[in-house]
């Protein structure tokens, strides 16, 4: 049996071509993928030399944090930022190892976005957006060198938090408005994903580890707003905001059986998890509310994975030809 210690090796050493080993890689992942039809596959651990990675580059950088804070604050997020970048060049370019190439990601990123903002010294909503719009193109920079599939879905997040602090900063008084900005920035980042999804329709390549990550960045976009206008997040929910929370929920279970993607049901679990428990306070159940919702809704979900290959295959059926043949196939 290959390991990915062994691909990398034999690159280094001129024995296989990048392109080979990438091709080599896709043919595995389809055999995998063939072999469980009904899962969402993406790269995360390919051992446990990736969590022994990992931990010990979490150590490292919280170290060179502590050690460079003791100075000045912006020193400590700095020099995370330079370690997670060297340290990519060899674990993510060399090695290609998926969670640590995550991991060292988000904290570049994040460690970007913090000395930014520990430079500018506020907590004003332009400080957000330009600490947010220079972490936006450090993902973007690290996306041209590394191609890490979750990039986009990072570089896109800090978009976002741009415009948001833009908005504020312009209309600081209409915090309100932010439920509909968040919902046009959930339709606009799903509608990316679906791009992504679309060129890689049968999901051999890292496009559709791109569109995953985007998809997962669009659910609490789109999700929040939405049920934070029916109140369900009110601390109450009576009858009828309890029969919307399910029209709604059946309404992205069909989303996302059309498209083939799980991230939308999970982000909107909590709210409807929280709806059905207050209700059934309501009606005196109080001890076991969440344990009879949660029970009620695990068994839903739990059968319907169960029966998600042929479920997407009727709700297939209901759409356009030219439609299906934008989604994942039937398989």
């Amino acid at each position: 049996m290959y390991s990915e210690d062994d691909l990398s090796s034999a690159v280094a050493a001129g024995v296989l071509t990048e392109a080979s080993a990438e091709a080599f890689r896709a043919h595995v992942e389809q055999r995998q993928r063939s072999s469980a039809v009904d899962e969402e596959h993406f790269r995360l651990v390919t051992g446990f030399n990736d969590i022994f990675v990992v931990i010990a580059c979490v150590l490292l950088l919280a170290s060179l944090a502590g050690i460079g804070s003791s100075y000045a604050s912006h020193i400590g997020s700095a020099a995370v930022a330079v370690a997670a970048w060297l340290l990519a060049e060899f674990f993510t370019r060399r090695r290609r190892m998926a969670l640590p190439s995550i991991v060292l990601l988000l904290a570049f990123a994040g460690a970007v976005f913090a000395t930014i903002l520990l430079v500018v010294g506020t907590n004003d909503p332009v400080a957000y957006a330009i600490a947010s719009a220079v972490a936006a193109l450090a993902a973007w920079l690290h996306w041209r060198r590394f191609r890490v599939p979750i990039t986009i879905a990072a570089g896109v997040a800090a978009a976002v938090g741009c415009a948001f602090g833009l908005f504020l900063w312009v209309a600081p008084n209409a915090g309100a408005w932010l439920n509909v900005l968040s919902l046009i920035a959930g339709i606009a980042v799903f509608t990316a994903a679906m791009r992504w999804d679309a060129t890689d329709t049968l999901r051999q390549t890292r496009r559709s580890d791109v569109a995953f990550w985007l998809h997962l960045l669009a659910a609490p976009l789109l999700v929040h707003p939405i049920f934070t206008v029916l109140g369900v997040t009110g601390g109450h929910a009576d009858l009828g905001q309890a029969l919307a929370v399910v029209v709604l929920y059946v309404a992205i279970a069909l989303i996302s059986l059309a498209v083939d993607r799980r991230a939308l049901m999970v982000s909107a679990l909590t709210y409807v998890l929280f709806a059905f428990s207050a209700l059934l306070k309501q009606f005196g159940v109080v001890s076991l509310s969440f344990a009879i919702t949660a029970f009620a809704i695990g068994a839903a979900l739990l059968l319907l994975s169960a029966f998600w290959h042929p479920t997407r295959a009727c709700v297939l059926g209901f759409l356009p030809p030219a439609l299906q043949q934008r989604l994942a196939p039937f398989r």
